[in-house]
Formats: structure tokens, sequence, C-alpha cells
């Protein structure tokens, strides 16, 4: 066991260097706001035409309709913004009474060039040329739906969040609805036509006339990366910017009739399962094999053209894809995104975020124990849309009980949750003010509620001032209403532009007791003052670099009532983007880390309670996006409570064509502490080997090896889509275990196995 221990002196150093970054911060805002000035006056709204002449679904792109079609004015976007494109595009776009049409025609000079590496449904990668459509359905400016394909013509469709402000996720791709489409590859480049049904959309009509967001845009994954985009938004918000809805072109049909839509999908599941568990005298660990039968359904109706409900009944996620494997070197939970697709629609109707992954909603509370063992769900509701100027998020879920297979103490009784998110448009069309209700409610006497208050307001060009406020009462508590022990409270004064001057001042508290049973929260008991600088400027037209990016990062956190420092952490760092995709990130971290309690790392090394202070580096790296093997790489060396730490993270992706896809992870972390002559170390290892035979039919096998938990985690997913809402899937997991030595009695080598057949229908009425 490693154990070891440190002290230091310079307690006021923190706090000086903190304020001296809050008072650069503030004149940066002074200097922002100087420079901004308000946003550009939009264009008028783009009426699009209504379909005439023939229209054959083949992704050929030559029908009598396209001639009279809205044409789109593409630009180029980057890598010299306002260029004509490097290839000719065209971009067309009408509807009928039932979908929306849109055709592109991406005509290139050098076609054996076009790039397309997958067939999977929902696949995102840079190695593929895409074309995409972006409707900001609700014309809120802040989110939006997009509809992208590739030459292979796959369908992705995704959901972006927030306006795109979120750097690490703008959007999610795991939000899927109804739409189809087909391509074409000749000569004279590759050619694509959308069918998009309007039910899929959810929007708000006046008079039988529809305003909505519109940008469509073009991807060349070429030795200098080039995207062509309608309208010519700026590349001023980083990699992001063509994500940016508040950008978006207002486009208009008329004479819509808005129809509700009507799905009935239910799904039926066969299989078997295999646990291991302590028998009733606690002597020995027996493999319990179970058969597993069930039924369930899912109902999605829309109650008005924009506020749709869902009910499910029996809800199960037997098809959703294993978590990757992450090794901990903080103190802090790991946080694992959501891949559950009924949680995922509209999920920032229901967002509540703070700093960092903190959130007042936390959607893996709903159905997970401990973010690992599932809890069977007896159904629950959903509803989501917009209504006038206001969001509205509600649902409400019923678990079953669960018993933990080793800890009775973890036992859970039958829990509802309850959400409710409301949001309104204030003062201008990027500003929001809303509350959120949160409830977890035991049926053994147990719960957990909690309330919100937020707002977000654009205050001149791109500042924008975002305040929370927030409280929990548990039944572990005497909380009161008002009162600070329960509260947690945000306010954040930002620029969001990635060129030029850029700040972030913020500041956030939380009590002793605020505790989020329904959300996330890292850290208790704290108060935060925080400060992020950032300059970002553009070379020459004719250099390789895309831009540079110089930032300064100050945090700390303090104990509420005695003062004393829990962490300070200074950053300096600098970026480096190429046209080409690749990138290089510098950053040099220096840590102070007052320990109160000891945690453990990496499973065998102890950190005690003291004072410690250490600096280290951070690097990331990848590689040219057209490149056919790309590389993602990541290393941390430098100092670490009291020893040394050295971490790598590599991740190649080799992509040769359209039907093969290997990915291989590795990450391996050592900590050594000198004094006490002791050295911890932890690998991660991961494969995935995805064989797309055709757009409908793929096999993906996923392999992780974890020495920490001395354990194997396998996943294989086959996947018959012949149609959206058709789906057949045969998934194999198991839970092996390398050490079953490690615990008394010892474990079984195999943990958990289980196969299952799922296969769901969707009837549309």
């Amino acid at each position: 066991m490693c154990m070891h221990f440190k002290t230091s002196s310079g307690l006021n150093k923190p706090m000086i260097i903190q304020r001296i970054f809050l008072l650069a911060g503030i004149f940066a805002v002074g200097i922002s706001g100087q420079l901004e000035g308000q946003h550009s006056e939009p264009a008028d709204p783009l009426v699009i035409q209504k379909i005439q002449g023939e229209f054959r679904f083949d992704g050929v792109v030559d029908d009598p309709c396209w001639t009279n079609a809205t044409l789109l004015p593409m630009v180029m976007q980057s890598p010299v913004f306002g260029q004509p494109p490097s290839e000719k595009t065209e971009i067309m776009i009408t509807y009928d009474n039932t979908f929306i049409y849109v055709g592109g025609r991406m005509y290139d000079r050098s076609p054996d060039k076009i790039m397309y590496t997958s067939r999977l449904r929902d696949e995102l990668t840079p190695q593929n040329d895409w074309f995409a459509v972006t409707f900001d359905s609700f014309n809120d400016k802040e989110n939006g739906l997009c509809f992208a394909t590739t030459p292979a013509g796959i369908r992705l469709d995704m959901a972006i969040l927030n306006d795109a402000t979120d750097v690490e996720k703008p959007l999610s791709k795991d939000w899927n609805t109804f739409w189809d489409v087909k391509t074409s590859i000749t000569d004279d480049g590759w050619f694509t036509e959308l069918k998009i049904p309007f039910s899929s959309l959810r929007f708000q009509s006046h008079n039988e006339k529809v305003t909505m967001g519109m940008i469509s845009f073009r991807y060349l994954p070429r030795d200098t990366l080039e995207i062509d985009i309608f309208p010519a938004i700026p590349n001023n918000w980083g990699g992001n910017s063509w994500l940016k809805v508040s950008q978006a072109r207002e486009i208009v049909f008329e004479g819509i009739q808005p129809r509700k839509p009507f799905y009935i999908a239910p799904y039926l599941i066969g299989g078997m399962i295999q646990e291991s568990r302590l028998n009733d005298a606690g002597t020995t660990r027996e493999l319990h094999t179970e058969p597993e039968v069930n039924a369930g359904l899912d109902v999605k109706y829309g109650l008005t053209e924009n506020l749709t409900l869902d009910l499910s009944v029996n809800t199960d996620f037997a098809q959703v894809e294993a978590d990757n494997a992450q090794l901990n070197l903080t103190r802090f939970s790991l946080f694992f995104p959501e891949k559950r697709t009924f949680f995922l629609e509209r999920t920032s109707n229901f967002s509540f975020a703070f700093d960092e992954s903190n959130n007042l909603f936390y959607s893996r509370r709903i159905g997970l124990a401990n973010d690992e063992f599932p809890v069977p769900i007896y159904g629950g509701a959903r509803l989501v849309g917009r209504t006038g100027k206001m969001d509205i998020g509600l649902l409400d879920m019923q678990t079953h009980p669960f018993d933990h297979p080793d800890d009775t103490t973890k036992n859970l009784s039958s829990e509802n949750f309850g959400i409710l998110r409301l949001r309104r448009q204030v003062f201008n069309q990027n500003s929001y003010a809303g509350g959120i209700i949160t409830s977890r409610l035991g049926a053994d006497g147990t719960y957990n509620t909690a309330y919100g208050l937020d707002g977000i307001f654009r205050l001149q060009g791109d500042n924008y001032l975002d305040i929370k406020w927030a409280q929990t009462f548990d039944d572990a508590y005497h909380n009161k209403i008002g009162a600070l022990d329960n509260s947690r409270v945000w306010i954040d004064l930002c620029n969001r532009k990635a060129l030029g001057f850029g700040y972030d001042v913020f500041m956030g508290r939380a009590g002793e007791n605020y505790r989020p049973d329904v959300g996330f929260e890292q850290r208790e008991n704290y108060y935060l003052l925080g400060t992020k600088l950032l300059y970002g400027w553009r070379p020459g037209a004719e250099s390789p670099i895309d831009r540079h990016k110089f930032l300064l990062n100050a945090k700390q956190w303090n104990e509420n009532k005695n003062n004393n420092l829990q962490t300070f952490l200074a950053s300096a760092g600098y970026a480096l983007y190429l046209k080409s995709g690749a990138s290089l990130n510098l950053l040099i971290n220096h840590n102070i880390e007052q320990i109160q309690d000891t945690f453990q790392i990496l499973g065998t090394g102890d950190v005690i309670p003291g004072k410690y202070s250490f600096t280290g580096l951070d690097m990331m790296i990848n590689s040219p996006y057209s490149w056919k093997l790309f590389l993602m790489a990541r290393v941390q060396a430098g100092e670490y409570y009291g020893g040394n730490q050295f971490s790598i993270f590599l991740s190649p992706i080799y992509s040769p064509g359209p039907g093969f896809r290997l990915e291989l992870m590795y990450g391996y972390d050592r900590v050594r502490f000198p004094a006490e002559s002791e050295t911890c170390e932890g690998h991660i290892a991961g494969l995935r080997t995805s064989f797309m035979f055709s757009n409908k039919l793929s096999a993906i096998a996923f392999v992780q090896y974890n020495n920490v938990d001395d354990a194997v985690i396998t996943n294989l997913r086959f996947r018959y889509n012949p149609k959206e809402g058709n789906d057949f899937y045969l998934v194999f997991n198991e839970g092996r275990n390398t050490f079953p030595g490690r615990e008394d009695p010892p474990l079984q080598q195999i943990e958990s196995r289980s196969i299952l057949v799922k296969y769901t229908y969707t009837f549309v009425l």
C-alpha cells in the first residue's frame, strides 16, 4: 500500500493569484464589451417554395421538382471564411404538406478522394465526406435538430444543445427520429436526397405559417479540411461554429397543416442471464442462471404540433452499448454520459447545469444503482416541447426494488423519480429564465427533493450572464426554505467567442447539506471563485494553421465555514489547430490540494490527509482527419501528491473502407511515491471492431480490460435495422474476473453473463 504525506507553506499565494485573475477577468469584460458590439441584424426570412413537379426518391437529384426548389447559396466557412466553395455545391429545399425535401449535388473534380468509411446508423466520424441540414424547429435560437448523411447514405440525426456552447458535448447523436435518405455516386461527385417528415421536427405554426431556423453544410476531409455553409456563419466560435443555431437563417413554410404523430412500439426480449451471488451462509459464491422473457411498450403521441407525450411500460435498455472504462486518479466520482435513447430526446429541456458536469438532473440516477447495476423500471411518462415561448420538460418514472448482489445496505426500495423543467424566453431571443423541480421518493419513506431557479441573459454581443439558485430537501436533514446549508448558487459572466479576447468569470457555492439525489455533484460544502482568460487568432489565408489559442485559468475551492482551502488550480495553455484537422493542446497545471480524508487511487495507493502542492504537464494531439489511420493521444506527467505521475492514453482508429473499422484504446497510469518506495500502476485496454455489412446490418464487438478492477468486460451487438422503428438486436454481455482470489470467499471467474434477443416494431398510426 502506498502511504505518504507532504506539507507546504504559502497559504496566501492562491488567494493573491486568484484576485489577480479576477481583476484581469473584469478588465477583459470591459475590453470585450468595447470590441464586440451588438449582433449584426438578421437577414429577412427566406420563404421556401412548395414542391412543383415529379419527385422520385432515388438519391440522383435530377427530378423536375428541383428546378423550382429554393436554392441555398453556399459559402466557405473554413479554411478561409467568405470564399467560394472549392468544389461546386448546389443545395435545394422544397416541401409539401407532409415532408421537407432537401437535395444536394456535391460535385467533385477528384471523385477518387471522396471518403466514406462507415455504414453505421448514427456514426459520427471525421473521416467521411458529409452533408447535413439543421433545423431550429421552434426558432428558439438555442436548440437544433440536425440530419446528416455521407456518400454511403447513412442516417445520422443529432440534437444540438444550448447553442453548442459546451465544447465537450455540443450535441447528442443518440437522439433518433423518423426520416429517410438516399445517395448516389458518379464521376461528377456524390448526390443526396433527404426526406424529413414535419411530424419528426415539432414546431409552432401561426395561421398555417411555420418559421424555423436553418443551417446546411458540406464537409470535405482533404489535406485541408473544408466546410461550406449556408448561411454565411463565420468561424468565430471555434470548431462548433457550424452548429450555432443562434446564427441560423430564418426560413418560412406556408400552408402547413400540423399533424400529430402517433407511434406504438412494442418489444419482445428473451434469453439467459447468469450472475455470481453469495450463498445464504455467505461462505461461497455461486453462478445463478435464470431465463429472461420479457415484453414492453413505448408510445409516442403528439398532443399538439409542438408537445409530445412519451409513455413507456416495462422500460428496457438491453441493447445499449457498454460504458467506456475509466481509471480514477482523483478523489471525486467519475461522470459517465447517458446513452439510453428514452432520456435523450430534447435533453436540453431538462438540463440545469452548473460548472463542469454538475447538474441538478442526471438521468443515470434512474434505472442504475451506483452507476453499475441495472434497476428494472416499471415504466413512466415524459412530456417535452414548447408552447409559445415556454420550453417544457416533464418526466416521471417508477423503478422496481433493487437487491444488491453482495451488500444488503445498498438495497433500494421501489422509487419514483419526477422532474419538471420550465424555461421561457425573456428580453431577447438568446435569454431565458426558468425553474426546475426534482423528486426521488422511496416506498420505504425516504425522499429527496429539489428546486432551482435560473436565468441566462445575453447582455451584449457574445457576452452572457448565467445565474442559478437551487435547494435540496432530504429526509436525513431538517432543511429549511431559503437556508444556505442546503443551497447551491452559481453566477457566471462569460464571452462565448473563440477569436479575440475571451473571458469567463464565475463563482459558486454548495452548502454542507446540499444533496441532489437526482443530480450529479462532485464536491460538497464549498465556495468557488474562478477566471478563464483566452486569446485566439487566425494567421493568413495561405498558412497551414487554422488558429492559435492562448489561455490562462485559475480556480479555487474553499470550505464554507472555516474557509480552509480545498483545491487551488492555475493553468496556462496553448492550442494549435491546423487546417488539416490535426491539433495540439498543451496545458501546464499547478495544484494545491488540502486533503481531509484518505482516498485511494488505482486500487492500491492511499493519499492520506495533508496539504500538497504539485505541477504537471497535460498534452493532447490528434492526427489529420483525412488519414485512414487516425490517432488521438494524451500524455500527462509531473508531480502528484508528494510523488510523480505519468499517464498516457492512445486511441488509433483504422478505417480502410465503409465495411470495417478497428479501434484500439490503451490507457496507462503510473504513480510513484519515492519516499515510500511505492509504485501504483493502472492499465485499461479496449478493442472495438465494427463490421458493417450494409446500412441496415452490422455487428460490433467491444472488449475491455481493467487491471484495477481485475476485470474483462465483453459486449457483442448484432443489429438488423431494415427501417426506422424496426429493430432486431442480438446482444452478448460478459463480466469476467481475472483475479478471483482477491476476495474471501473467492469470486467466480464469471461475474455476470447474458445473451439476449430483442425485437422492436413500431406501428405508425
